[in-house]
């Protein structure tokens, strides 16, 4: 497996930002052991309404960054099990880095 180095120093580059932010937050707030808050009806139906959302703006070609983030905001917000919500929140943040990469190619081009 090759590594594609000018990808892997822009993720670099937004996640030491992200990091960046955490250690802001940890200041501001101090450790937060907060309830997930998750999982229930309302979010399910959420969550597959945004992923018939998001599918359908695919087929128009009309996708966008927050259908698929909205997306899979929503299937974290509808997931109660520990080990599923923490695979859910890995794709939210990937999602979110991956707008933030697209927003940075924007502006330099």
């Amino acid at each position: 497996m090759s590594v594609d180095l000018t990808k892997f120093v822009v993720t670099m580059r937004v996640l030491a930002e992200v990091g960046d932010e955490r250690d802001a937050q940890d200041q501001r707030w101090g450790a937060q052991n907060l309830p997930d808050g998750t999982g229930g009806g309302f979010w399910v139906n959420a969550a597959n309404d945004a992923k018939l959302e998001c599918e359908a703006a695919r087929g128009r070609s009309e996708m966008t960054f927050r259908h698929v983030l909205d997306e899979e905001v929503c299937e974290a917000f509808a997931e109660s099990d520990p080990i599923r919500l923490r695979e859910e929140l890995i794709q939210v943040a990937a999602v979110a880095v991956k707008w933030i990469e697209a927003i940075d190619r924007r502006a330099d081009a």
